[in-house]
């Protein structure tokens, strides 16, 4: 037994990198979907349990991903310039543990989903099929980012459906939103790798897109902002909510700027512009209904 807790102080940290717990920007573009969805779900503030409960399931959940991510990446994180210092790509952690960590994460987050109701223990196999299956992906097909989307957006029906007993046709607008916000994000993430991935052969949608990488994210936010004026319309939101369309729209503008050259840096920071997306578009939920109250 002392062994193994000697063993434990010993991989801590390494356990800590593969959950990015350093790196939270993940966590925050799981979370602020989800925390959009329970909020309309509730028609303002959640009950506070659920509240709790999918905070630190997202960021269970967010943390199991990223360590299934560099479990699939193992063998290609080392040739890439911004992955090469991962606990994998050192030969830091075993195979083993990471299985072993990433089990014990879903683990964790199902305990969490067993405080809700049936619906939503149902839908959270759905959660963990897919965020156990979008890592491998970029080997099959250039659109991994619509996986990505697809299990970053399966908070909202989660939300729904533990807010409500239900699934309102109305959610899947927020979710086809959701999904096509984080194809647009997570292209500009993919563009900081594009030359390397080009190298071993790993696909993404930047390299999908080519030279109309600027020209097609720029039409997938255009898209973005008509589906969530959709979803103010048919959940009948107010000004204050179409106000803050508006201030995600100028962030929108602001990240083409961002990656108009296509440097790494500056696509990153595109990339880490989208939690401020998230966060006007909840603050303009949230005031809609303080508003209203």
């Amino acid at each position: 037994m002392q062994q193994l807790i000697t063993e434990l102080k010993k991989q801590y940290p390494h356990y800590l990198a593969l959950m990015r717990v350093d790196r939270p920007i993940g966590t925050y573009l799981v979370l602020w979907p989800t925390l959009w969805a329970l909020w309309l779900a509730a028609e303002g503030v959640p009950d506070w349990h659920l509240l709790l409960i999918f905070i630190l399931g997202t960021f269970l959940m967010r943390s199991a991903g990223c360590v299934i991510n560099d479990y699939a990446d193992r063998k290609i994180d080392a040739h890439v310039s911004r992955t090469k210092l991962r606990p994998f790509a050192q030969g830091l952690v075993s195979e083993k543990e990471a299985l072993i960590l990433f089990a014990s994460l879903c683990l964790l987050a199902f305990v969490l989903v067993l405080f809700t109701n049936q619906l939503t223990v149902f839908l959270s196999f759905g959660a963990v099929l897919l965020a156990a299956t979008y890592p491998f992906m970029k080997r099959y097909t250039h659109l991994p980012q619509l996986a990505l989307g697809a299990a970053f957006a399966w908070g909202i029906p989660m939300a729904f459906a533990a807010q409500t007993a239900s699934l309102p046709p109305a959610l899947w607008l927020i979710y086809i939103g959701v999904l096509i916000w984080t194809v647009c994000y997570d292209t500009f993430y993919a563009m900081v790798d594009r030359e390397d991935d080009l190298k071993i052969g790993v696909k993404s949608t930047a390299i999908l897109f080519g030279d109309d990488d600027i020209t097609i994210t720029a039409m997938l936010q255009v898209c973005v902002i008509i589906v969530m004026l959709m979803v103010g319309v048919r959940f009948g939101m107010s000004f204050i909510y179409y106000a803050s369309l508006i201030a995600a729209s100028g962030l929108f503008i602001y990240q083409q700027r961002l990656i108009r050259y296509r440097l790494p840096d500056d696509c990153f920071k595109a990339f880490l512009n989208n939690n401020w997306v998230g966060a006007v578009i909840f603050a303009g939920i949230v005031l809609h209904f303080m508003l209203a109250a």
